[in-house]
């Protein structure tokens, strides 16, 4: 007896990708539901080689669905993830509405997958921010190995980071720098065709962005509290895929070749580091991959013990869709759930 899983939000781009990556990893649901808002009822998204029509999740019951996954938005989850809780249904919603609720687990399974068992208290997982996914990923096993005391992070990310209209932005930009057009800035607060732009989400009363908070807390409470981190978060014209410039600081000696080698064993990395012309990872390769790459991985020889990477990962998979089936299949992995129509 397999699962019935409603994907929310299945018409934004995270939401079809997590679609797609529940055909692709062969998760054994009995029935999909596609639930979205009202104005996109009686859509069509494809799922493997059907094509489901989108409900509204206004008038939905979930009363009878195991698992909900969810990428509306955190003002809809925070409407909508408790009372899908409270009706059975396990939540792993990707917004930022219940990161930092201490009754509610932030995972990314090859960093804290013991921390899932407390979901039961509402019924609700939360996955982090993308760029802190990826993050992670690569500096786990090599804080298990050394113990990290800081980490200095520049994050060079993508427009799909903000959604469709981002990387419809860019396209119509850059289509309009060509044919010189007036270029017109609506999403992004400047023009991103041709340019960077050193600021996502609102800024903050300290001059940070809330975007660099999230790498901070979210660090902190998937990694280790007692970890400092510093972040610089930028928006680059690029269509898919974060890159991240960090810089770490440990307790322990650890040369750049003792954690290449940890990290070519970790789980979900992928180590492409050659000291030569090409020898790395840029975010057009990592599009549509799920492995989380580590390139340029050497000494900072002004600081002891302190190494500098190079990380970068698809993050509308690794940073969100990825992420949250992994978050099911690990829920299922250690028999946390069970199909409802199969207990009753």
């Amino acid at each position: 007896m397999g699962f019935k899983v409603a994907v929310v939000g299945a018409t934004g781009n995270v939401g079809r990708e997590m679609l797609n990556i529940l055909e692709e990893r062969g998760f054994p649901a009995d029935e999909v539901v596609a639930l979205a808002s009202r104005r996109s009822q009686g859509t069509e998204v494809s799922y493997g080689d059907k094509t489901l029509k989108v409900k509204a999740l206004d008038t939905y019951d979930f009363s009878d669905t195991d698992i909900a996954v969810m990428s509306a938005g955190g003002n809809v989850s925070k409407e909508w993830s408790p009372k899908i809780g409270k009706q059975g249904c396990v939540v792993i919603d990707n917004s930022s509405a219940f990161r930092y609720d201490p009754d509610v687990p932030l995972i990314v399974p090859e960093v804290n997958p013991d921390a899932v068992a407390g979901f039961s208290k509402k019924n609700i997982i939360a996955n982090p921010n993308c760029s802190t996914a990826q993050m992670v990923v690569a500096l786990k096993p090599l804080h298990d190995a050394a113990t990290i005391k800081r980490i200095v992070v520049s994050t060079y990310q993508s427009v799909s980071g903000a959604g469709k209209e981002g990387m419809d932005e860019l396209f119509t930009q850059t289509r309009a720098v060509f044919v010189a057009d007036p270029v017109e800035a609506k999403k992004f607060t400047k023009r991103i065709a041709f340019n960077v732009i050193p600021h996502i989400d609102v800024f903050l009363d300290d001059g940070s962005t809330k975007e660099e908070w999230k790498m901070v807390a979210e660090t902190k409470k998937m990694l280790d509290p007692k970890i400092k981190l510093t972040a610089t978060c930028v928006r680059v014209p690029v269509f898919i895929g974060h890159s991240e410039a960090v810089n770490v600081e440990f307790e322990k000696p650890i040369s750049a070749d003792e954690a290449r080698e940890i990290l070519r064993e970790a789980p979900g990395c992928l180590v492409v580091d050659k000291r030569e012309d090409g020898g790395y990872i840029t975010p057009i390769e990592s599009a549509g991959e799920d492995a989380t790459y580590i390139s340029r991985i050497r000494e900072d020889s002004t600081l002891d013990n302190a190494l500098n990477l190079w990380i970068v990962s698809d993050n509308l998979r690794k940073g969100a869709a990825l992420n949250v089936i992994q978050i099911v299949e690990l829920l299922v992995a250690r028999g946390l759930i069970q199909p409802k129509k199969k207990a009753a």
